[in-house]
């Protein structure tokens, strides 16, 4: 089974890292792909360039086992859709369980995406979320009675198209503090990868003296 877990990632940080790794564990994933997104459909566009981000998050993963960095998105123009991203995968892996990963917040507009239900014929659907009461509106909630997934064999056993909940820890970190902290020439060691703070400070990135000569 294969995991892909996509972001601006700008920069990526524990609070990415931890509840990704706890989930491939979890679940049994053998790859993780993080998957750097090129042009953000639902979001403010990343501050630095697609090539530089993907350069972090393979510091940041360093040589650990079963996870990469996958740069797909960089090579397509236009947004980064999910069914595109998809696509890809299914047809490199026609024959492999997909997963993909996301948190809960962006699971609430998952009906507004770009071809939801046709995310779910290409892969399943793993929700990283907190302990506790979670509720749904009603369209949402009756997708998730139709798909939902109640362990990670059936994630196994299926190549796509269910729901499956995963509790994680989820650090209270953002990637939106630490571009601040940067801008303020605050300490953000402790919030990403020794690797990516290094990087971050030789391009002095997300400084206000941060311009086009870091574009990538």
């Amino acid at each position: 089974m294969i995991g892909i877990f996509g972001g601006t990632f700008d920069p990526v940080h524990y609070g990415h890292l931890r509840p990704a790794f706890e989930v491939q564990e979890e679940l049994g994933i053998e790859q993780m792909h993080f998957v750097p997104l090129r042009d953000a459909p639902h979001r403010d566009q990343p501050e630095v360039s697609p090539e530089l981000r993907c350069a972090l998050v393979r510091a940041a993963l360093g040589r650990r086992s079963g996870v990469c960095v996958d740069d797909r998105e960089l090579h397509r123009d236009g947004p980064s859709y999910s069914y595109d991203t998809l696509t890809s995968f299914r047809q490199q892996l026609p024959d492999e369980p997909l997963v993909l990963l996301l948190g809960e917040d962006a699971f609430r507009g998952f009906l507004s995406w770009h071809k939801p239900l046709d995310i779910l014929e290409l892969a399943h659907l793993v929700v990283m979320q907190r302990p506790g009461e979670h509720q749904f509106d009603s369209q949402l909630q009756a997708l998730i009675n139709e798909r939902q997934a109640d362990s990670p064999r059936e994630l196994h056993d299926a190549l796509a198209g269910r729901i499956y909940f995963q509790q994680v820890t989820q650090l209270d970190i953002s990637a939106t503090a630490i571009r601040e902290l940067c801008a303020a020439d605050q300490d953000i060691s402790c919030l990403v990868p020794d690797a990516v703070a290094t990087i971050i400070g030789r391009l002095q990135l997300y400084t206000k003296d941060a311009g086009a000569g870091h574009s990538g």
